[in-house]
C-alpha cells in the first residue's frame, strides 16, 4: 500500500504587512527631537488604560527602557495579574539624559478595568481623567466615581492637565476571551474620547506568548497571519483603525535591551506622539 498523503499544514506566515525593521534610530531620534508646537503644552499627556493584567505598567517600563537604553522598572508590576496592582492615578516622566531633563511627554497610569462591579477603575473616572479632573497621586477607589467635593478633584483643569492621547492596552493572550462586559467598557471609554476628539491607539501586548512564530523570531510580528487576524478582529470589535493598533513585546525576563523589542515600541511611540501633536495643534 502506498503512503497516505500527508496533511498540508498552513504556514503561519504571510508577506510583511508593516515595515518597521531597521528604523529604530530614526524613531528614537524623532522622539529626542520632538517639542510640542503649541506653547500652552509643555508635555503631551498620554493616558494608559485597559483590562487588569494586560501589561499597562510593563508597557510604561518598556517605553522607559527603550528611551534609556537599559531595562527599567519604575512602574510597579505584579506577575499574577488577578486584580489591578496599580492603585494610584500616577504620572510618569521619562528622563532625557541629564538630571532634571525630561522628554516632552508624560504617561498617566490608572487602575485596570475589571469584570463586574466590585473591582477595577470606574469607567467614569477614566472619563474624568481624560478631562483633567483627577489630581496626580489620587488613590483610586474601585468602581467608585471621584466626587467633585473630593480634595483630589481638579475643578478647573487647563489644557496641560487634559489628556492628549488615549492608549488602550490589551494582551494578545486574552483578546479572544475578553468578556462582552470588558469590551463594552473599553468601547464606552473610546466613544467618550471620540466626543472629546482625543486621538486613540491600541497597544497589543504579550504577542510572543500568544503566537509561537513571534516567540521564535520577533521579526515575524508583521508576517504572522494569526496576529494580523487578531488586529483585524480588534479593529472590528473596538473600532480602532488598523494603523492605530500596534503589537509590542514588553520587557519581562530580559535584563538587557533588545533592538527588535525597542523598534516595535518606538514605532508605536512615534505614531502616538504624532497623533497627540496633531490634536493639540487643532485646539
Amino acid at each position: 500500500m502506498g503512503k497516505a498523503p500527508s496533511k498540508v499544514v498552513p504556514k503561519p506566515l504571510m508577506e510583511e504587512w508593516r515595515k518597521v525593521w531597521g528604523h529604530k534610530n530614526k524613531y528614537l531620534q524623532f522622539l529626542k527631537d520632538y517639542q510640542p508646537y503649541n506653547k500652552e503644552v509643555k508635555q503631551l499627556r498620554v493616558l494608559i488604560h485597559g483590562p487588569t493584567g494586560a501589561g499597562k505598567s510593563s508597557f510604561i517600563n518598556t517605553v522607559d527602557s527603550a528611551l534609556q537604553g537599559r531595562v527599567t522598572g519604575r512602574a510597579l508590576v505584579d506577575s499574577i495579574g488577578v486584580e489591578s496592582f496599580t492603585i494610584k492615578h500616577r504620572t510618569f516622566k521619562f528622563n532625557k539624559g541629564g538630571p532634571g531633563t525630561f522628554y516632552p511627554f508624560v504617561f498617566t497610569d490608572l487602575m485596570g478595568l475589571e469584570k463586574g462591579t466590585h473591582g477595577g477603575v470606574c469607567v467614569e473616572d477614566i472619563k474624568l481623567a481624560m478631562k483633567g479632573h483627577i489630581k496626580d497621586g489620587y488613590n483610586i477607589v474601585p468602581c467608585t466615581k471621584l466626587s467633585e467635593d473630593n480634595q483630589n478633584y481638579n475643578k478647573d483643569p487647563t489644557l496641560k492637565d487634559q489628556v492628549h492621547v488615549l492608549v488602550c492596552v490589551i494582551a494578545a493572550t486574552t483578546e479572544n476571551i475578553l468578556s462582552d462586559e470588558s469590551m463594552n467598557k473599553m468601547r464606552d471609554v473610546r466613544l467618550a474620547a471620540s466626543l472629546m476628539e482625543i486621538p486613540q491607539v491600541a497597544i497589543l501586548t504579550k504577542i510572543d506568548e500568544a503566537f509561537p512564530e513571534v516567540k521564535t523570531d520577533i521579526k515575524n510580528v508583521y508576517k504572522s497571519k494569526n496576529l494580523k487576524q487578531m488586529v483585524d478582529d480588534l479593529s472590528v470589535k473596538l473600532g480602532f483603525p488598523q494603523n492605530c493598533i500596534f503589537p509590542v513585546k514588553n520587557y519581562h525576563s530580559e535584563i538587557e535591551t533588545n533592538d527588535e523589542i525597542d523598534t516595535l515600541l518606538l514605532s508605536a511611540m512615534k505614531m502616538t506622539i504624532t497623533f497627540g501633536e496633531d490634536y493639540v495643534n487643532s485646539l
